[in-house]
This record gives C-alpha cells, structure tokens and sequence, in this order.
C-alpha cells in the first residue's frame, strides 16, 4: 500500500465525526468510497475493486481553496469538492469489510484535516452492476474553502501561479481532466478552464 499524502492542516477532524460516520455506515457488509478528483489517480488506500460510478445531486467543481498542498496562503491553490446540484461521474471504491477499520484512517487523515473542510455525506450513487451507498467528500458552500464565483481572470491567475507542497493547482487539474477522460468522462466545465492557460 502506498502512503497516505499528508493533511493540508496539522491538526485532525475530532474523532466523533469519524465514528458517526462508521455507525451510519453500520459495519454490515463492504463500504463504497466515491472518488471523483485526486483519489481516482492517487487513492492511497487499498481497495478489492473499482467501478464507473455516476452520482446525481452533486457535481464537481475547482472551488476549494487550497493554501498548502497546491497553493500557500499568500497565493491560494484550488482543489476540487462536490457541490450540491447537477451530476458527477467519477469511480466507485469497495473496502471489504474486515479492512474497513485499517483502510478508512488512511483515507480519513488524507481527506479531512481540521476545520470542517468536506462535510462527509452517505450517498447513492448508480453503476452497471447495480447501486451503490457510497462515502462521498462534499464542500459546503458555507465552508471558509468554499471559493464561490471566480472570474476567468482569477482561473488564470491561479494556474499560472499558484503553487504547493504538492506541485502547481493546473497540475492537479490536468491530472484530474486526463484521468477522467481515460475512464470516457469529460468533464466540459475543467477542459473549458484549462483552456484558459493553453498557449
């Protein structure tokens, strides 16, 4: 197994929204993870398989500040978060359940550093095989890294200059644009944005 990426905050989310989250999940059978960015090219965690997956009710969206792993807090990165509306296709994660309780610590010390960045939500998501209750990473737009509307001057601005730990925000969304497109989705609204900084 690889090794998780680092938090974008040293503190950690308090340990009860972790195990609120584990009693919905109800230890009953295999946990599903939707993976719609980041966790479809680096998701860091085992898992016994991976399936297209199609969420309606959110969509994804490069609104999430980002002062650390792809910006810093003089030039904030963006990073993807699903926000409510619309429809994201992405990839479907299952965890068998006797790995549940070593894999999802993993994935929870990546993905919800503190401050209440991503409200994690149970939700349905559709597949060829069947539907799926899956753990999904949305972005509250009350949320302080919610960045609201940006102009394409702003977009531009950000790709061409923001950078972090991990590398550049336009890296991290070429990487997203082009995992997605391998898997047959195209995400018009990214590839539109990425327009922005081709020469």
């Amino acid at each position: 197994m690889s090794k998780p990426g680092k938090p974008e905050h040293v503190a950690r989310h308090p340990p009860q929204l972790l195990d609120a989250v584990l009693r919905e999940w109800g230890g009953q059978g295999d946990l599903w993870i939707f993976a719609y960015a980041s966790l479809i090219w680096r998701p860091d965690f085992e898992f016994a398989e991976e399936r297209f997956a199609t969420l309606h009710g959110y969509h994804r969206a490069l609104k999430m500040w980002s002062r650390i792993n792809r910006g810093t807090p003089e030039l904030p990165g963006l990073v993807f978060g699903l926000l409510p509306g619309g429809s994201c296709k992405g990839v479907a994660y299952r965890i068998p359940q006797a790995q549940v309780s070593t894999t999802l610590p993993i994935l929870w010390e990546r993905e919800m550093p503190n401050g209440g960045v991503y409200d994690p939500k149970w939700l349905r998501c559709k597949t060829a095989l069947g539907d799926s209750r899956a753990l999904a990473f949305t972005l509250s737009k009350r949320s302080p890294s919610h960045a609201g509307v940006l102009s394409e001057d702003h977009y531009r601005q950000i790709f061409l200059s923001a950078s972090g730990r991990y590398g550049t925000t336009r890296d991290y969304a070429q990487l997203t644009y082009d995992k997605l497109r391998t898997l047959g989705i195209h995400d018009h609204a990214l590839g539109k944005l990425l327009q922005l900084v081709k020469p």
